[in-house]
């Protein structure tokens, strides 16, 4: 395993790392998820994520359950605040549920603090110099070593940089974008400037699509698959597009070059998330120690990956 900067920042993240959403109080009870948990860090995975919206709070609270079996400054967990609950003050990134989110969170997560905590979404409905004011107080209270924010675009982190600056506030360090093959557009053209402006660092979700990189989708959509259990997702990525024809003409031309490097297409499309030198993370989503141990492989992809075959992935990606 090998280990990255957040960024330019100090703290250092396995560059493969775990995941919650879906998974933990969905389709892995307490046990399943502890087997898992002690597979990914007997592998050099020292980083977990979660949320409080995961599971209702029953991710985080698993996840607390679990990481009491390990020395705290051996793991790395984040959280992410925005959908806490149904009532007015329970979502969004008002200054009260910033901090009576985080405080729900450490409860559940059972620890002191976490090392990063997320704004989940940007909140239109609230100034950014109270989300950044409240995220400070979390950071220099000792609730989080570090603050970030997920699925933002790049004029809204550099307007939070710029409030920072002014109010001389403790800056944001990561984003947590979605980024895989099929989704490329934000992490690899829209937040050039940022990377370089303020070293921004990013752990990115979803490398699968899904699972539609997987390839099982191209011939329909198995019984038992994620995509049949969630079909607020399967309409959600069938209304982008990504279930359609051209996509799999796609992972076909995609699938030959994964079984010539004697890979699987979910390996290479792993690997390919981290060639990018701005991903800190890939955070995977699994359901067996089988698939942990499928996805870490990725790892020896990555060296596979000469220039030519690049570029050859490249041309297919972009082929319109």
């Amino acid at each position: 395993m090998n280990y990255r900067k957040v960024g330019k920042w100090g703290l250092k993240i396995s560059e493969l790392s775990l995941g919650s959403w879906i998974t933990f109080g969905n389709q892995l009870d307490i046990a399943g998820a502890k087997e898992i948990v002690r597979e990914a860090f007997k592998s050099g995975i020292n980083f977990f994520d979660t949320a409080e919206a995961y599971a209702n709070g029953m991710a985080e609270a698993m996840l607390g359950d679990i990481l009491k079996e390990f020395k705290r400054s051996d793991i790395v967990v984040s959280t992410k605040i925005f959908w806490g609950g149904n009532g007015p003050n329970d979502r969004g990134l008002s200054r009260k549920h910033l901090l009576e989110g985080i405080w729900a969170s450490l409860k559940r997560l059972q620890l002191d603090y976490v090392d990063i905590v997320y704004c989940h979404r940007p909140d239109p409905e609230v100034p950014i110099e109270e989300t950044v004011m409240a995220m400070d107080y979390i950071v220099r209270n000792g609730l989080a070593l570090y603050w970030g924010t997920s699925e933002w675009s790049a004029e809204e982190l550099e307007e939070a940089h710029k409030v920072c600056e002014k109010l001389n506030c403790i800056h944001p360090v990561v984003e947590q974008p979605q980024y895989n093959m099929l989704v490329r557009e934000r992490v690899e053209k829209e937040y050039l400037p940022i990377y370089e402006k303020y070293g921004m660092g990013l752990t990115t979700w979803s490398p699968l699509a899904s699972g539609v990189l997987t390839g099982k989708y191209n011939n329909g959509i198995p019984e038992n698959s994620r995509l049949a259990k969630f079909p607020n997702l399967r309409k959600h990525l069938e209304e982008k597009g990504m279930l359609g024809e051209k996509v799999f003409e796609k992972l076909r031309k995609l699938q030959k070059i994964a079984d010539q490097l004697d890979a699987k297409l979910s390996q290479l499309a792993l690997a390919w998330c981290l060639l990018n030198p701005n991903v800190s993370s890939v955070i995977l989503g699994v359901t067996s120690i089988e698939q942990l141990h499928e996805n870490l492989k990725a790892i020896e992809i990555k060296e596979k990956l000469s220039q030519d075959v690049i570029d050859e992935i490249k041309e297919i990606l972009e082929d319109e």
